[in-house]
């Protein structure tokens, strides 16, 4: 599991230092793709494969279903963590969460979360997760 959160910075080249608490979970091969509200998902493999299964039980005839499929798969991006803790995060992808050059590294239980420094701001208010925890009030969660 993951846990934590951790601030860093992409260099010229687009790569990320992954945080030592990360890195063994992760692995030297994982996958980064688009995520929700704006971040990227990292999986370590076995996660990415469970993942994975899930989306390709999802029918094929549900319109719905379909744009899901497409937007975590067409997005999806087998990276490789070097020697030093770095991973290159693809162009695209470093365009669709908006990442320049701060980063938000977040663990968050099953998966890694890649923010732009700005957007993690923005998406994680405290103001929001009162209203948050209320709407999984019919879940059978207790918090």
């Amino acid at each position: 599991m993951f846990y934590g959160s951790y601030k860093n910075t992409l260099d010229a080249k687009g790569r990320l230092i992954v945080p030592k608490q990360f890195r063994e979970q992760l692995g030297e091969e994982f996958m980064i793709t688009r995520g929700l509200d704006g971040c990227l998902f990292a999986y370590p493999m076995d996660e990415w494969a469970s993942f994975e299964e899930k989306l390709s039980e999802l029918p094929l005839t549900n319109k719905k279903a379909r744009t899901v499929v497409r937007f975590f798969a067409a997005g999806a991006t087998l990276c490789e963590m070097d020697k030093q803790g770095r991973v290159l995060i693809p162009e695209n992808l470093r365009e669709f969460a908006g990442m320049q050059k701060d980063v938000v590294v977040e663990g968050s239980m099953k998966r890694v979360e890649l923010w732009s420094r700005e957007k993690y701001i923005g998406a994680t208010s405290a103001e929001d997760i009162d209203e948050s925890i209320e709407a999984l009030d019919g879940l059978d969660i207790d918090l």
